[in-house]
Parts: C-alpha cells; sequence; structure tokens
C-alpha cells in the first residue's frame, strides 16, 4: 500500500515498512491508529519500558497526521475567548499551557532525534484581510498579559515586509511557533518506537474488539493483540468498530496544492521564511518549501469526496492573493480528512462507553489544530497510564457529544457557509471604507 499522492510522500526520507499483524501478540497497551497522537502515547510509553503495539489501518501516519500544512502553534481549534467564557480564565490558561506543551514536544524530539528531514522552519505569520488595527493590538496585548506569550504586532505600513499582497492589513508574528515536513516527522517517530522495543503493525485494520474484561483483545483479519490498556486516537478516517467514538466524530475534509519550482518569483510574493495563515474559519494557510515552492491550502468542507478539479479550485484562492502566480504548474493537489468534535475540542481521556473497564482511553478529534494538540494528548493518555497522572481530566469538560448522523455532514456545512458569508461581508466592509 502506497501512500496517498502528495508533496510529503514524494520528499520522504528512506524508511522502512512495517508488517502486518499475522499473528497473536501480547502487550501492556494496545494503540489503535498510527498517527501523530498514537504515535507519541506509544513513544512515551515504550521509552518508560512498556510493552507497546501500535496497529494502524493503513500506513503510520497515513490520514491527516501525515499530509496536513505542517504548522506548529499553541491553542486550539475553539478559540481562548470561547474557553475563557465556558471554564473560566484560570482553567483557560491552564489549557493554553497545555497546548504549549504540545508545540515543545514536537520541537524537543526534532532536536533529541535530530531529525533534519523534518524541516523546521521557524515563524507564523497571522493575518487579517479586513482593516481592525485596534482589536489586533489588543489581542497581542490580551496574549502577553493573560497567557505570557509574546505575539509582534504588524501594522499596515510594514506588511509589504512579508507579502507583496494588498489583500492584508494587520498582522501577529509568532516567533516560537514553525512549521516542518510533518510525514517524515512521524516516520522517525515510529522509528524511536520501533529502537525502544515497541512493536509496530501496517495495514492492520482492526475488526472487532473486546474490551469489558480485565484483558482486552483487539482482533484483526490475521491476528489479535491482548492487552492491559487500549487506547483509541481513529482520526478522521474511523470505522464502525470504533463504536461510539466513531458517532462523535465529523470527518471534515480540507485541500492542498504544492507549486512547481517559481525560482525567485517564490520569494518576491511571499518574503518570510514563517508560514502564513489568516483568520477566517476555513482559512488560507501556507508557505515556502524547497525555497522556491509554495504549498498552499485551505477550505474546508463537510462533503468529504475530493473535487475533479481540486488543483484549479486552490490555485483560484492562491491567485486571489498573489495573481502572479496564475501560470504557475501545480504539481501535487490532494485532499484528507480531519477529525473535529462538535464542540471543536479534542477528545482525550478515558472512554466514556458501557464498558465497566477502566483502562480503556480515547485520543482523537483534533482537527483544526492538530500539530500541537495531537502529541498533547498522545503524552496525557500515556502518563495516565504509567503513573496515574490526573492532567487529562482537565478535558473532561469536553466530552464525546453525538455527530448528528446522517444530519451532521450537512448542519456542519450550513454552518461553514454561515461563516464564509460572515468572513466575505467583514472583508467587503473594509474594503469599502
Amino acid at each position: 500500500m502506497k501512500y496517498p499522492n502528495s508533496y510529503y510522500n514524494h520528499s520522504l526520507d528512506p524508511h522502512i515498512d512495517h508488517p502486518s499483524l499475522e499473528a497473536v501478540v501480547e502487550a501492556d497497551v494496545c494503540i489503535i491508529g498510527g498517527g501523530l497522537a498514537g504515535l507519541t502515547c506509544a513513544l512515551e510509553l515504550a521509552i518508560n519500558g512498556h510493552k507497546v503495539v501500535v496497529l494502524e489501518a493503513y500506513k503510520m501516519a497515513w490520514g491527516a497526521s501525515g499530509r496536513n500544512g505542517g504548522i506548529v502553534f499553541p491553542g486550539f481549534a475553539q478559540g481562548q475567548d470561547y474557553l475563557e467564557q465556558k471554564l473560566g480564565l484560570t482553567a483557560a490558561k491552564n489549557l493554553f499551557d497545555l497546548s504549549l506543551e504540545g508545540v515543545d514536544i514536537v520541537r524537543q524530539n526534532i532536536q533529541q532525534y535530530n531529525l533534519q528531514s523534518a524541516a523546521k522552519t521557524s515563524g507564523i505569520l497571522s493575518v487579517i484581510r479586513y482593516n481592525d488595527a485596534a482589536n489586533m493590538q489588543q489581542y497581542c496585548q490580551n496574549m502577553q498579559v493573560k497567557y505570557g506569550y509574546q505575539l509582534d504586532y504588524i501594522d499596515q505600513h510594514n506588511m509589504s515586509n512579508y507579502t507583496a499582497t494588498d489583500k492584508y492589513y494587520q498582522a501577529n508574528m509568532d516567533k516560537q511557533a514553525f512549521h516542518f515536513h510533518p510525514l517524515n516527522y512521524c516516520l522517525a517517530i515510529a522509528q524511536q518506537i520501533i529502537k525502544h522495543g515497541g512493536q509496530m503493525f501496517e495495514q492492520s485494520k482492526v475488526i472487532n474488539m473486546s474490551l469489558g474484561g480485565a484483558e482486552k483483545t483487539i482482533i484483526t483479519s490475521h491476528g489479535r493483540v491482548k492487552a492491559k490498556h487500549v487506547v483509541l486516537c481513529g482520526g478522521g478516517y474511523s470505522g464502525q468498530v470504533f463504536g461510539k467514538l466513531q458517532k462523535s466524530i465529523l470527518p471534515v475534509a480540507t485541500y492542498v496544492i504544492t507549486t512547481q519550482k517559481l525560482g525567485a518569483l517564490a520569494q518576491q510574493l511571499i518574503k518570510t521564511s514563517a508560514a502564513i495563515i489568516d483568520d477566517r474559519r476555513a482559512a488560507d494557510y501556507y508557505r515556502l518549501i524547497d525555497d522556491d515552492r509554495i504549498l498552499w491550502g485551505g477550505r474546508i468542507t463537510a462533503k468529504t469526496a475530493e473535487p475533479q478539479k481540486l488543483a484549479q479550485l486552490m490555485q483560484a484562492d492562491m491567485c486571489h492573493i498573489y495573481p502572479e502566480l496564475a501560470q504557475a504548474k501545480i504539481e501535487f493537489a490532494w485532499s484528507g480528512l480531519m477529525a473535529y468534535a462538535r464542540h471543536r475540542m479534542p477528545y482525550i481521556g478515558k472512554f466514556n462507553s458501557k464498558t465497566p473497564s477502566h483502562n480503556v482511553w480515547v485520543c482523537s478529534a483534533f482537527g483544526g489544530h492538530g500539530m500541537n494538540t495531537a502529541p498533547l494528548g498522545g503524552r496525557l493518555i500515556a502518563e495516565a497510564i504509567a503513573d496515574g497522572s490526573t492532567r487529562y481530566q482537565i478535558f473532561n469538560n469536553f466530552k464525546l457529544q453525538w455527530n448528528g448522523g446522517v444530519f451532521g455532514p450537512m448542519a456542519a456545512q450550513t454552518t461553514y457557509l454561515g461563516m464564509k458569508i460572515a468572513d466575505w461581508y467583514k472583508e467587503t466592509s473594509s474594503r469599502n471604507k
């Protein structure tokens, strides 16, 4: 089985494929899902001497973990204002600090294991397409005062130092955030799991689970795992075997393209090595890769089928900001499914099911902000299993919610359409002032 076609799998470091499960294996912990959350959980458990098995239905990091925008910055898909209103400032700050820890997990692993192919580049520039200097300055001040987090405010006059477009008004620069090659990173972490005694199995789709007893049994087509603990890390591609978790996830699609090598034009248009992201609900996000290519992602839709003319669709979005790229060749275009909860916060903690077991865990629903929250979730579950840590319990405020069944995607699509209209109105009104 090959990885879905994308820039990332065409720029991979040499790596090994993992076998499929074709025997009965015993473990302390069985992790289902070889994405960023599952791999982080497995590594931290293996380092601490636990016998770990990871089961992946396709290939390690096959889903959103291996073909996303590669942008790592703190926070959650749900904003801090919402968290302050729901939980109060103290709890919101605790959550933000945890999200920073998620960023640090990735950064520290890149440094510790010398993952040069992950290509970490510092800086995230968050831009707005409407004139709102006062609120942008206030936001930067609030992040400093409330959360102790430094963001550099950039006014409209200085935006030309970063991009050659007139579509942006103000921005903030997060120098602590970064962007990287997510697939190379995940596959390197898989190698570290093996070095620490963990077992990795690809093309090993789980078809049944027995979770009620002290010993859990996880069944694949050709093998089974017996374990004391089970961690459910399925994402946007979770199947029915995940039961209530699968019914609590909305698979949401997003799209990415990469251009041909553009030579000097790339850095004439994008004058910063930082990644750039706007504040719309279906945000555009992009960055330079290989110095003279552009990786461009965006759009959010509950329609999971890939558009027939995906490359043209995304190039039109890119050219709305940079008309100079109208003739640029698109080398790769791909889509992927993220897993969202209705409350847009992750599911991290004990699995809320009818089984009497206390050793079944959930670590999922990282859509929209997964590059820091997924590794964070993996660490929190690993800590809970290894030494009884209760740090994960702050996420008890965000329990599994039914996704609405067949009506869930329709409701989500309607919501996104309303937000898109609101974004358009705000931006149009600003230009007409």
